[in-house]
């Protein structure tokens, strides 16, 4: 099976890092915009869009023509492996690229771009057919077209394995029926990576099956959801008789729990993905710097906690980095960073709320106040979104620290008997 993971030792890693580093920097500045010196300290701070649909595609087509320039570059899926259209090279030199990357205008990325190059191409990668690998991989890394993640339901939100949408096999295909919700960037996907039950007379994490939904098979409906904070990135998704090929299955029957975790796996540890979240440490200084708040012993104080955490968040990284590079498949690890992550977006959104005061809850016309108040609203989602806070810290302590699991009432039960 081919992984997406390099698996050359350590000490190949660094070969021809600086030349490539060299390569990277000269091709950046043949395609993009420097930024200036005060580009960190400025720019959006909302965690969720809120734009119009036009404003929202414009902004996907943008990121999307900028992958597949990296891509035919050899710059768009650098750690991958040349058969599956990669550049075969370390994390060493992606992390290179990233790094002078950083210093340019980038077109901003979006929560189903992130979902496509982060989450279901790796998954395929290591779990998928020879020909889904073929069919897949190559256009899904160079976003030709977008995926979605249909896992969430109604009913089933933390305890995802007691999920209800049914596949229920029909000769050699399966229908599907169900419903999935808080889907980021289904109105924009060509597919969804679904998991359905296929089995409801064994335990339920046993009765599982994943598969690729074309999102404009027949039956399949988007219905987007507002959000407090404005905008429609989430979507309810029904689906009402979609007939699939069984060679849309992803991994094998009754399979689809692991199937979701090595997907899950890959959305803890990559935490933010490719899309700048929310405002960050040097948006927030320059916020207190403004307003002449850095002298207030308060401000300070929450000031410091959101750069210690930042730095602990570069640590976390590099470690998550450092397992990637021994080739070791995603960890509870990924758990560790994206609670860590998402309480960061919390400090941030408290540190900010002190600093501005009364300017946070009206539009006074000042410049980069105000705008704060979709960081404020938007953070508290990613307490959900991703895995509950109290989901990851049950992973942390079961898996990391070895204490006793929690009672499960409906253990070794069959689904359709079980409680819910």
């Amino acid at each position: 099976m081919t992984t997406a993971n390099p698996t050359t030792p350590d000490s190949a890693d660094c070969a021809g890092v600086e030349e490539f580093r060299d390569r990277a920097r000269r091709w950046l500045s043949d395609n993009l915009e420097r930024k200036s010196i005060d580009d960190r300290s400025t720019g959006d701070v909302s965690v969720f869009h809120d734009l119009d649909r036009d404003s929202e595609a414009r902004l996907l087509e943008a990121a999307m023509a900028w992958q597949r320039l990296k891509f035919d570059a050899g710059f768009g899926a650098i750690t991958w492996p040349s058969e599956l259209g990669g550049a075969g090279l370390s994390s060493h030199h992606e992390q290179a690229f990233l790094e002078e990357e950083a210093a340019f205008q980038v077109p901003e990325g979006h929560e189903a771009f992130s979902i496509t190059l982060n989450l279901v191409a790796p998954t395929i990668g290591l779990l998928g057919t020879p020909d889904q690998q073929g069919r897949f991989v190559r256009r899904f890394l160079r976003t030709e077209e977008l995926c979605c993640q249909l896992f969430s339901e109604p009913g089933a939100g933390s305890d995802l394995a007691s999920l209800s949408t049914a596949a229920a096999r029909h000769g050699e295909d399966w229908v599907i029926n169900g419903q999935k919700v808080w889907t980021s960037g289904a109105q924009f996907a060509r597919w969804g990576q679904l998991l359905a039950r296929s089995d409801p007379d064994v335990p339920k994490h046993a009765g599982l099956t994943a598969f690729l939904v074309p999102m404009d098979a027949p039956g399949v409906e988007v219905r987007p959801i507002r959000q407090m904070a404005g905008g429609s990135s989430f979507n309810e998704v029904f689906f009402d008789d979609v007939r699939l090929t069984d060679d849309l299955r992803l991994g094998e029957i009754g399979d689809g729990w692991r199937v979701a975790l090595t997907t899950l796996g890959f959305e803890r540890g990559n935490a933010k993905g490719t899309k700048r979240t929310g405002g960050n440490w040097e948006q927030l200084l320059a916020l207190a710097r403004r307003l002449d708040a850095t002298a207030d012993p308060l401000h300070r104080q929450r000031l410091a906690d959101v750069y210690v955490n930042h730095r602990i968040a570069d640590f976390l990284a590099q470690r998550i980095a450092a397992s990637s590079r021994a080739g070791q498949p995603p960890g509870p690890e990924g758990s560790i960073r994206k609670l860590h992550w998402v309480g960061q977006l919390t400090r941030i959104a408290q540190a900010a709320s002190s600093v501005l005061g009364p300017r946070l809850m009206a539009d006074s016309g000042q410049d980069g106040t105000y705008a704060w108040s979709a960081h404020v609203l938007g953070a508290p989602g990613y307490h959900v979104a991703g895995g509950t806070d109290e989901i990851q810290r049950n992973i942390v302590a079961e898996r990391v620290l070895g204490l006793p699991p929690e009672p499960r009432v409906d253990r070794g039960v069959p689904w359709r008997d079980a409680p819910r």
